[in-house]
C-alpha cells in the first residue's frame, strides 16, 4: 500500500496547529531562533512530500518551544 498523496492543505493545518499551540501555551518561544532548525526541517520535509518526516519536524518544533517556555519560567521563578 502506498502512502497518501501529499496534501498542502493538510500540511498547512498541521503547521497552524503547532504554531497556535505554541502561541497559546508557550509565549516565551515567540520568534525564538532555536525554533528555526525545526521550521527548516518541516519545510524540507514538505518539499520532499514526506508526511512522517514532516510530522516529526513539527513535533520537534513544539518540543523545542516547550523547552524554551520551561527555561523562561525557571528563570522567572
Amino acid at each position: 500500500m502506498s502512502a497518501p498523496a501529499w496534501d498542502p492543505t493538510w500540511a498547512g493545518e498541521r503547521a497552524s496547529e503547532a504554531m497556535r499551540y505554541l502561541a497559546d501555551n508557550c509565549p516565551a518561544s515567540a520568534g525564538a531562533v532555536e525554533l528555526h532548525p525545526h521550521q527548516d526541517e518541516a519545510h524540507a520535509a514538505a518539499m520532499a512530500e514526506d508526511r512522517g518526516r514532516y510530522l516529526d519536524a513539527l513535533r520537534a518544533y513544539v518540543r523545542a518551544g516547550q523547552d524554551i517556555e520551561r527555561r523562561a519560567r525557571r528563570r522567572a521563578a
